[in-house]
């Protein structure tokens, strides 16, 4: 077992087959690295009811049980994933980098039913993936670059991409950010890649139909002396050109090479979960995340699915005349536009690598750390 598995085993926490009974979300703490936690954790929950759904007869008095059942135990699941989002997002970047956390990924997707790959340094510089690559040039850290891969049984209704960032820590590159609460924080910059990596636990015990492959881009962002340099230009899988305005733009980078892996599977849709920009907290908050897409029908399934879930949503437009900001004098385009709509600029970046797909972007930097609770 890998030490991030043995820490969270000793916790209650770690991963394991369908029916394993986890933490549920009300309950949810992280205390894998307290010597005497003080939380109890739940033993035993009952659902009590009537028995008998709305419009139901005497004779169906079974038919709500089952429906009950049901509920709770796809409830179990997302609690399970959601809690496996929070344990990775949580851990300390010294107990998590990127060679971590794909041993940790390799060795428990197998009892969810899912194929895992896993790419380290040397095969990312043959894979030409400039972006990772790039980012990664300053830290002490191999990157990797993980792919997880679900497949129904059956014939597949459709194919879905999915595309986590997965930064371990961002200290902001030789762009340092600020000397504030904002540092502790970013060990949470793994939130969107832990957020897909989560949910693909869940696809079998759910019945999903479609088949559904994952791309998490995971390094952390250091400076030193060999850490990319602003006006560097950075080569990304699909050829494009780059120059580096902001390394503390480094999600662009890294979630362009997998953007560029994932278009060369040709998927029905493409979603991506990254905490990308402080413009999108800026704009919502922290109880508020953005969406922004090129196909509407798409965007749609996914503020359906905040709503149901309790995860409130907020559409950004794909404001295209903002595009020039993005305009390099040297290369193909810039990872960093103006001073304002920095969230839309940062998704018409992601959209370059895309085109002619359906995709949509959850910008979660906002929603990515809560301190109390607001539900």
């Amino acid at each position: 077992m890998t030490t991030i598995a043995a820490r969270m085993a000793s916790a209650g926490m770690a991963p394991g087959p369908s029916g394993t009974v986890w933490r549920r979300m009300a309950r949810y703490r992280f205390n894998a690295l307290k010597s005497d936690p003080t939380t109890v954790a739940v033993a035993r929950l009952e659902i009590v009811g009537a028995g008998v759904g709305a419009g139901e007869s005497a004779g169906t008095e079974g038919a709500g049980a089952e429906s009950a059942e049901a509920g709770a135990d796809r409830g179990k699941v997302l609690a399970r994933s959601a809690a496996l989002a929070r344990d990775l997002a949580n851990n300390p970047p010294g107990h998590l980098m990127a060679a971590e956390y794909a041993d940790f990924t390799a060795e428990q997707g197998p009892s969810f039913g899912l194929s895992v790959e896993t790419f380290g340094l040397a095969e990312l510089i043959d894979m030409g993936c400039g972006g990772l690559l790039g980012v990664n040039a300053g830290s002490f850290e191999e990157p990797r670059l993980i792919i997880l891969r679900y497949v129904p049984e059956g014939e597949p209704t459709a194919h879905l991409a999915l595309v986590g960032k997965g930064i371990m820590y961002d200290s902001g590159g030789i762009s340092l950010k600020p000397p504030d609460p904002m540092h502790l924080a970013m060990k949470m910059d793994i939130a969107g890649s832990a957020a897909i990596m989560a949910a693909m636990t869940g696809l079998r015990d759910l019945g999903v139909t479609a088949a559904v492959s994952a791309w998490l881009v995971c390094t952390d962002n250091m400076p030193s002396g060999t850490a990319t340099k602003l006006g560097d230009v950075l080569t990304a899988r699909n050829g494009t050109t780059v120059e580096v305005k902001n390394t503390d733009a480094e999600g662009c980078l890294v979630m362009m090479d997998a953007l560029s892996l994932a278009m060369e599977e040709s998927p029905d849709a493409i979603v991506d979960a990254a905490t990308l920009t402080g413009a999108a907290m800026a704009a919502l908050g922290t109880l508020v995340g953005a969406v922004i897409g090129n196909d509407q029908p798409l965007v749609e399934q996914i503020k359906t699915a905040g709503a149901a879930s309790g995860e409130s949503i907020w559409q950004l437009p794909l404001e295209t005349r903002y595009r020039k900001q993005l305009d390099s004098d040297i290369a193909d385009i810039s990872n960093m536009g103006g001073p304002t709509a920095g969230a839309i600029t940062a998704a018409l970046f992601l959209s370059e690598f895309v085109k002619g797909t359906p995709w949509a972007h959850l910008d979660i930097s906002g929603t990515m750390k809560s301190d109390s609770n607001d539900s």
